[in-house]
């Protein structure tokens, strides 16, 4: 029997090429304008998007169980428990958005509709590298909304969320068995735009009055994701956006953002990182905190 540990590190490379290192799947989204540019989030802005991103979780788990019968993920080396476990893991994205959408709607607002999708996955070891990857970014999507919250009520309910999509992280690193369960101290939080620039990349269409203020960022493409490790170099493809870009940008839990320049489309992965990481091209590299007003492209997604 192949075992999930050696199908599962295979496909995360094949996972993270899907999600922020390829071509973005076309979406229909307008610009956010001023908004955007001053970060000006009302509760009701956040969550809906935290609504949009909990359907797209939601639809992820629905359809890959659809599409793979149980034994495709026992032929990965997953118990019966694990795949139960698995299907847990979407019972309560689904939950998640019956509960957001309440509180939208006692609020008086008309909550966003699901929208249409190419989670692009071909076979169930594909759908659960990019799990590992979607979870992440889930938490690293309601870290950066937190600050941004004024209503204590909704930040207590946003915070039980996020400690659940923490949870489901935990437990697909630990199925895989390839890496530490909690690979750092710190998780990773991550501007919205930034987080929209991701889940862009498996959104064909949304429902008219569904659509969230966003635009993405370029995609950016890394042609070395499986060798990549501390101090080699990570590589970008011909052809992808640089523009002004004059950093990539590392951004990873307890370190914050490292900046490395870039020269000749290419950067050294800095070390003293773990976990996913998100790569941006920026032009500024001061500090050691992330300023969407800088960012060129990205972001992609690595595992260290």
């Amino acid at each position: 029997m192949v075992s999930f540990r050696s199908t599962l590190l295979a496909a995360v490379v094949g996972a993270a090429s899907l999600v922020g290192l390829g071509e973005a799947i076309p979406h229909r989204l307008p610009t956010f304008s001023k908004r955007q540019a001053t970060g000006a989030l009302t509760d009701t802005d956040i969550l809906q998007f935290a609504l949009t991103l909990e359907h797209l979780e939601a639809a992820f788990y629905t359809q890959g169980f659809a599409k793979f019968p149980e034994a495709d993920f026992s032929a990965l080396g997953l118990s019966a428990a694990q795949i139960t476990a698995l299907k847990k893991v979407g019972e309560t994205e689904a939950t998640h958005v019956t509960v957001i959408s309440d509180v939208l709607t006692k609020a008086g607002a008309n909550p966003v509709q699901p929208c249409e999708y190419n989670f692009g996955f071909t076979t169930a070891g594909d759908m659960v590298a990019t799990a590992k990857i979607l979870e992440a970014v889930g938490v690293s999507a309601y870290l950066g909304a937190a600050p941004l919250v004024t209503s204590k009520d909704i930040l207590a309910a946003a915070a039980s969320i996020v400690t659940v999509e923490s949870r489901h992280n935990t437990f697909i690193r630990a199925a895989a068995g390839v890496e530490l369960p909690v690979p750092q101290a710190f998780d990773t939080p991550l501007p919205p735009q930034s987080v929209f620039t991701l889940a862009a990349q498996f959104i064909k269409s949304c429902p008219e009055g569904s659509n969230l203020g966003f635009t993405a960022f370029p995609s950016l493409v890394i042609t070395n994701a499986q060798s990549i490790k501390a101090g080699t170099p990570l590589n970008l493809a011909n052809g992808s956006t640089t523009g002004d870009a004059k950093f990539c940008a590392f951004t990873a839990g307890g370190v914050g953002t490292v900046f490395v320049p870039l020269a000749e489309g290419s950067c050294t992965v800095p070390a003293d990182l773990a976990g996913e990481v998100y790569v941006q091209l920026t032009t500024n590299g001061d500090g050691n905190k992330l300023d969407e007003t800088t960012v060129i492209a990205g972001p992609a997604v690595i595992s260290l």
